[in-house]
């Protein structure tokens, strides 16, 4: 799973959109058969941050749109702390389909295999060719297995400008939905704060507002 930013093809909102009807029939492994529909990225092309995320949730299966869910919210509050507007960005999963189990009436999510991981490859290069960022945030692991080609670990990586295989300045923080999970009011809001960081240091090197 090998890319370079250079080595991609251009693509304008019309030709992203196109992408974007292709990958509504993604076959490329099995996580179609269990998710609703494929979650694909959103917001403005080009775009000087790219937002990637893990995977849709629950909520964003049933919606078709990434981070309306929990972990949404919280974005949503961190991008406010740190100065930025969503709108202004965009967002995706590296992977594009939930993966879940079954637990009572509720559907638990699961992380994605490698093999999961480097099919939905093919769908985020397409999205960096569109977003042309001047940094990608990686959030949560799987997002950095996407982006670097291998595992990392986010406290290693985290707060410093790395390079992904794009050839991209990209900044490592977690996922949002680490923040949601903390049940401590004082952990959580450290976490957030630690977030809504990272995201400035990404709109910091990215030359963007914040």
């Amino acid at each position: 799973m090998t890319a370079h930013e250079g080595d991609l093809p251009a693509l304008d909102a019309d030709g992203l959109a196109v992408v974007a009807e292709e990958a509504a029939g993604c076959t490329r492994c099995d996580l179609w058969r269990d998710a609703t529909r494929t979650v694909f990225g959103e917001g403005p092309v080009p775009s000087p941050l790219l937002l990637v995320g893990e995977q849709p949730g629950d909520k964003e299966d049933e919606a078709g749109r990434p981070f309306v869910g929990p972990a949404g919210r919280i974005l949503d509050e961190a991008l406010e702390l740190a100065g930025l507007e969503r709108a202004a960005l965009y967002v995706t999963n590296a992977v594009k389909h939930f993966k879940w189990k079954p637990r009572g009436k509720r559907r638990i999510h699961q992380r994605p295999a490698t093999g999961e991981v480097v099919a939905c490859a093919h769908w985020l290069d397409r999205e960096v060719a569109a977003a042309r960022p001047a940094v990608i945030v990686a959030m949560g692991a799987t997002a950095v297995r996407s982006l670097f080609g291998a595992p990392g670990t986010i406290r290693e990586l985290r707060g410093e400008v790395q390079e992904s295989r794009y050839g991209i300045p990209t900044v490592v923080t977690v996922h949002p939905a680490a923040v949601v999970r903390l049940r401590e009011r004082d952990e959580r809001r450290a976490e957030l704060e630690a977030l809504a960081a990272d995201l400035r240091l990404a709109a910091r090197h990215a030359g963007a507002t914040g």
